[in-house]
């Protein structure tokens, strides 16, 4: 098996109970960075215990990697509908760190009638990855880190743009309107720190700190591009436990 297929496998294992893919875990070197579940294998294995016996779904909808890490989009049933993303690094064919971010499944789709999942899986534009890590990279910092805002309408092909997001429409002229909501109802959304940027092909995953609403949050967003624009947009904004809720002193990002 390779890299996505045993994270895959490991994935779905949450939901069939299956023991086997425990063994791609590296028994010594396990490191979690979820905040909420004990550290190694030991601190796994509990959190799966804790789950409602036969309570766990899980569907991975899009898996990719790059290098050492495999990185998926999921949904989940995970004491409750969620939606994630999850990073797992590898070191000689075993699984040694995991990082995630998770939030709850919206009952609707958002405005335009998409789900947080939903949308193309295709992976194409291998020999374009580092030219797309750039330029996602580059969105990231210019727009929303405020670094250079007015290139915004440069990195997308006019209004075409296909947002996943649960509370904002397609297009940038969906994106100016939420803002401009969020800016009415005094909702502050800022992006301080891009902590990892991974992809494959056509798919940026950039992994961000900042806040929202007033809390310190983890910004996972995957980008789809197509022809050197942004094309299509998944997210995941997770709120950070406090510090002494941890479980674990790894902290949430620590790549």
């Amino acid at each position: 098996m390779d890299k996505k297929e045993k994270v895959i496998a490991l994935l779905k294992s949450i939901e069939t109970g299956d023991t086997a893919p425990i063994a791609f875990i590296h028994a010594d070197k396990y490191k979690q960075h979820n905040l909420a579940i004990q550290d190694g294998l030991a601190g796994f294995g509990n959190a799966l215990a804790a789950l409602p016996k036969g309570s766990a779904r899980v569907q991975t909808i899009r898996a990719f990697q790059d290098g050492d890490y495999v990185f998926t989009h999921t949904d989940y049933n995970f004491f409750g509908p969620k939606t994630g993303f999850d990073i797992f690094r590898f070191e000689d064919g075993k699984i040694v760190e995991h990082w995630d971010n998770l939030a709850e499944t919206p009952a609707q789709a958002n405005p335009s009638n998409r789900t947080m999942t939903d949308g193309t899986t295709a992976l194409a534009d291998l020999e374009k990855t580092a030219a797309n890590k750039t330029l996602v990279e580059q969105f990231v910092r210019d727009v929303l880190m405020g670094q250079a805002p007015d290139k915004l309408t440069s990195y997308f092909d006019g209004d075409k743009y296909i947002q996943h997001n649960p509370a904002i429409a397609d297009g940038l002229s969906g994106l100016g309107a939420a803002l401009a909501e969020m800016a009415k109802q005094g909702v502050t959304m800022t992006y301080d720190r891009i902590h990892k940027v991974l992809g494959e092909g056509n798919f940026v995953l950039v992994v961000s700190e900042g806040s929202f609403a007033g809390k310190h949050v983890s910004f996972y967003d995957l980008f789809r591009v197509e022809t050197g624009k942004i094309a299509e947009h998944w997210d995941v904004i997770e709120t950070l436990l406090p510090q002494a809720e941890w479980q674990h002193q790894n902290g949430k990002f620590g790549f």
